[in-house]
């Protein structure tokens, strides 16, 4: 009976996020271990959603289901999560009796004293249980990834759409790669090339565009000896010496798998100029939407976007919507704010509410707004996503309010999770097909579920974490001249 070791940190990290994400991050998103991670995950479109099918298919295999922690991307991951991470799963390894190891892991974690801490993972899973155990691990598509990950893994995969949406097929393609080394398959070689230059992601969708063409051409590399090839996009505000764009490999002959990793490599460096995009400034895309086709458009802030690490605090866009309020049914998603919503509590639902909002993490992105109106609703924040992406997971919001000032609504959450989903707006009582303009911090993500909802969606420029702009953040790992300027 094949036994194996599973095993989870998932975590982008914004080096550039003003606050660190600690421990409360996990425990309110994901920290369990055991049985409660396949009864949690079952069914859903997650990595541990793929383990559990696994499982499932393969009565006679067994797991140990180690500690499964992830948090929406955000400022350094506190040296302490780490800590405990590490502190639990490496000595479990060490024990020894595993057949295999499974890691799900982001790619673009960062800590507050490890700027690649995904390659400290691998590296110390290595050390715990040597060369003959094979390992085998799925990624986030914005991976910054090391050359030596593939030395030190025994197969890879990753996410081939941008949105996520298969995060659960990529979970199965590790599987499938570790199932046929403990079977007895021939030993995999691992390539990564990457290029010396950090990409912003706008452009790079699965659907459309650069990416598109470089993950078609990687689908066609996938004969012969090469089993799996696929690009990462590298995520542009992780601060690490592995930043940037790169291709992945593997094969049953070493020759052929790094051949094809630079193939993709090389893909991509020769669309390097159409990546770079710009964006109108929020008075000018929330005009451009309006001026849109018939019914719901959407304008989103890219900047302090949640899952690029944002701080759902940036003040820009909502400034534009409270100076200037549109004379359409609007909603702007979201600010994270337990503060505000404490005080929508205690005003309750019909009371006053005078407040300014945003800029309440920090002002350097920009001065709080001055917000007058009523409380229009009250929640407890909880719901289950719908999907596509991350489809049946449970998402925990905190006690959550809806502001209205006439025919404008502000959505407040005591905990950041992006705004992606339409049961997120259910949850408040938002009538999508009554709304004419939504605000929302996101960006790709925001399309798996309302591209088709949509009838445009425009992104604007807003000073945030997450700006366009790389040349003007602080880097430390990365030269110079490997940014780009919006």
């Amino acid at each position: 009976m094949p036994k194996i070791a599973v095993a989870r940190l998932w975590f982008e990290g914004n080096s550039f996020t003003p606050t660190p994400t600690g421990m409360d991050a996990f425990l309110s998103r994901e920290w369990i271990t055991g049985n409660a991670v396949l009864e949690r995950y079952a069914g859903t479109a997650m990595e541990m959603g793929a383990v559990a099918a696994f499982l499932a298919a393969r009565p006679d295999w067994s797991a140990t289901v180690l500690r499964c922690a992830s948090a929406q991307p955000g400022g350094a991951m506190a040296n302490e999560v780490m800590d405990a991470w590490m502190g639990e799963v490496i000595p479990a390894l060490s024990g020894g009796g595993f057949d295999g190891v499974y890691l799900s892991l982001h790619g673009a974690c960062v800590t507050q004293s490890d700027p690649e801490a995904d390659l400290t993972i691998l590296r110390a899973v290595r050390t715990a249980v040597g060369r003959d155990v094979p390992v085998t691990a799925s990624f986030d598509f914005h991976a910054d990834m090391a050359e030596e990950a593939a030395a030190l893994l025994d197969g890879a995969s990753a996410y081939r759409t941008y949105p996520h949406v298969d995060m659960d097929v990529a979970g199965a393609r590790a599987l499938a790669m570790l199932e046929r080394r403990i079977l007895g398959g021939p030993a995999m070689h691992g390539a990564v090339v990457k290029r010396p230059f950090v990409l912003q992601s706008l452009n790079m969708r699965s659907a459309e565009g650069p990416m598109a063409e470089v993950w078609a051409l990687a689908a066609e590399l996938e004969e012969g000896a090469v089993c799996e090839a696929f690009p990462f996009g590298g995520f542009a505000w992780g601060d690490s010496p592995h930043a940037g764009p790169s291709g992945m490999a593997w094969a049953s002959d070493a020759g052929a798998a790094r051949a094809a990793a630079e193939r993709i490599a090389e893909a991509i460096e020769a669309r390097r100029a159409r990546f770079t995009v710009s964006s109108p400034m929020p008075e000018e895309a929330v005009a451009r939407a309006l001026e849109g086709p018939p019914g719901l458009v959407a304008v989103l802030d890219p900047a302090d976007n949640p899952f690029s690490g944002g701080i759902a605090d940036t003040p820009g866009l909502l400034r534009v919507l409270v100076e200037n309020p549109p004379p359409v049914p609007t909603v702007f998603a979201f600010l994270n704010d337990p503060a505000a919503v404490q005080a929508a509590i205690a005003a309750g639902e019909g009371g006053r509410f005078e407040r300014a909002l945003g800029g309440q993490v920090t002002d350097a992105f920009g001065p709080p707004v001055p917000f007058s109106g009523v409380v229009e609703r009250l929640t407890d924040g909880r719901f289950v996503n719908e999907g596509p992406m991350e489809r049946g997971s449970p998402v925990d919001l905190g006690p959550t309010a809806v502001l209205r000032a006439g025919g404008f609504r502000v959505i407040l959450t005591t905990k950041k999770e992006a705004a992606v989903d339409p049961a997120f707006f259910s949850l408040h009582g938002i009538d999508l097909g009554a709304t004419r303009l939504m605000a929302n911090k996101g960006k790709n993500h925001f399309r798996a579920a309302f591209a088709e909802r949509c009838s445009l969606i425009l992104e604007c420029d807003c000073p945030g974490p997450a700006s366009l702009d790389l040349t003007a953040l602080p880097f430390r790992h990365v030269p110079a001249s490997w940014l780009i300027s919006a």
